[in-house]
């Protein structure tokens, strides 16, 4: 099939819609694979005999194959044509997929969910790079900000339709929901995208793709680990912790050094692409604690049920996918980094208004946080997007949009390991606290007794007291995590005017 087939089969209108479905579902199944499994582990281990330290390789094993194999997308695609690497990635993720619902040991379950991940890890920025290609530069905000939906909100939904599926049809369903819409991505894939000639001079730099595999899977490895290892009083972590500084070390002096190295250091050159870096990361560390952490809220300390928290988070998705949809609106007409530092300051306001809340804060006040909030991160990943490769040359992209990618996954992973290590030691700091001003001559203690239920003298009193004690410490820690969350998009707001502003691109 020729470069024109498509457009002469379809028209150019069917054709953007056409390849926009196939970029948006192959997207969304990657993105969505990354939490689904989360609530169904108990049920997955219990299945396959599994001990509690053990079922997370299946967490792990993906979100490791798909860092490893991402950053190697643009040489793959040079080397074998992007259309014949696109669809045999889909189609080998669709089978994986299946063969992960069908696992009957937990050898099984990793190996197949590696594989999984290995082939879904070059469908997000090839995905990306097809969306570049299809629409003018003109329309680049707008469709990035339709593709952005398959980014972000499989990750956010994924708790909520893991949740669902495993409890209705069981845990397998988790995987089978990915041949639909593997089948349909893989048709439009088909008729959609035109053919590009493989390149087989094309040379891979062994050297640093190792150097950068072994670094990304020991960093991924330590943050899955490193909670329930106790982090560095574990000499797991700190042998992790050595062999990602070695690795990452020696990438850093062969790209530096090497005639051709793996990264093309030309990315960086460009102003815009080298902030937007940073940002992405940034933007995928403040992206997933609401959607760990509000959950936990929820049922901890006001016990709601799963089913009814899936409700309640249903808002923030919205608000992001309005967010998305109007900053692409809006691109061509506004500046982008104004639209930027506005979704900034909404997810900060969002943040502060979270660290007001109590255990038995409204669902109202849940629902409306989470539309604002979410409706600010929407109006971030647009303009970010489409600023940090304004300037990038075409013959760049496929590589740049593997390492975008993997640093946002790598935000999010960071993130999610460092708020839950503070939650977990603020709790611990914040019981210790409180423990020590629960005596019989504290009269604020006396003047809060429910009537005598916190009976010192009592197995029952003291029962009563160990549970609110915790629920308080817990509630201090979420405080605390909230905080932090607002300063984060507090500082990235400087960062964000750093990028080159539209009337520059345009020179």
């Amino acid at each position: 099939m020729t470069a024109a087939a498509p457009a002469a089969r379809f028209g150019p209108r069917t054709l953007r819609i056409v390849v926009m479905t196939a970029s948006i579902l192959a997207t969304g199944m990657t993105a969505l694979d990354m939490t689904i499994g989360a609530v169904a582990l108990p049920y997955i281990r219990g299945s396959l005999s599994a001990t509690q330290d053990q079922i997370g390789w299946v967490l792990t094993s993906y979100i490791v194959a798909t860092a490893i194999v991402m950053p190697a997308s643009g040489w793959l695609a040079t080397r074998f044509g992007r259309k014949r690497v696109y669809i045999t990635a889909m189609i080998g993720f669709t089978l994986a997929s299946v063969l992960c619902g069908l696992a009957a040991s937990l050898s099984q379950e990793v190996a197949f969910r590696a594989l999984q991940g290995a082939f879904g890890g070059p469908l997000v920025p090839l995905s990306q790079t097809i969306v570049l290609d299809t629409y003018p530069r003109k329309e680049h905000g707008k469709a990035i900000s339709i593709w952005g939906f398959g980014v972000v909100l499989g990750p956010v939904l994924g708790p909520t339709l893991g949740g669902y599926l495993t409890e209705a049809y069981g845990w397998p369903w988790i995987f089978y929901i990915n041949v639909p819409i593997g089948i349909v991505a893989i048709s439009c894939a088909l008729v959609g995208l035109p053919a590009s000639a493989p390149r087989k001079s094309a040379r891979l730099d062994r050297f640093g793709f190792l150097a950068l595999a072994i670094a990304i899977a020991a960093v991924q490895t330590m943050l899955d680990r490193g909670e329930r290892q106790d982090w560095f009083a574990s000499n797991e972590i700190l042998i992790e912790a050595a062999i990602a500084g070695l690795a990452l070390y020696m990438l850093i002096v062969h790209t530096a050094t090497a005639r051709r190295s793996f990264i093309n250091t030309e990315m960086f050159a460009d102003r815009n692409f080298a902030i937007g870096i940073f940002l992405i990361f940034a933007f995928g560390f403040i992206l997933l604690p609401p959607f760990v952490l509000i959950p936990a809220f929820l049922q901890d300390l006001r016990g709601i049920p799963i089913s009814t928290v899936g409700i309640l988070l249903s808002p923030r998705s919205l608000g992001v996918m309005f967010g998305m949809v109007l900053a692409g609106r809006l691109l061509n007409h506004v500046e982008p980094r104004a639209l930027m530092v506005i979704g900034l300051l909404l997810v900060a306001w969002g943040a502060w208004d979270m660290a007001g809340w109590t255990a038995s804060v409204g669902n109202e006040a849940v629902v409306v946080n989470g539309v604002i909030s979410g409706f600010g991160m929407g109006l971030l990943y647009s303009p970010l997007f489409t600023l940090s490769f304004a300037t990038l040359r075409t013959a760049l992209r496929v590589e740049a949009t593997g390492l975008f990618q993997l640093m946002r996954n790598v935000g999010s992973s960071v993130s999610v390991a460092v708020f839950l290590t503070l939650f977990v030691r603020n709790t611990t700091i914040g019981r210790a606290s409180i423990v020590e001003h629960v005596t019989p001559f504290n009269p604020a203690f006396g003047m809060s007794n429910l009537g005598g239920l916190w009976n010192l003298q009592t197995q029952t009193g003291l029962a009563a007291i160990d549970l609110e004690v915790t629920r308080q410490a817990q509630m201090i820690a979420y405080v605390n995590d909230f905080y932090l969350l607002g300063i984060i998009a507090l500082a990235m707001i400087p960062l964000a005017l750093l990028l080159r502003r539209r009337e520059e691109l345009a020179e």
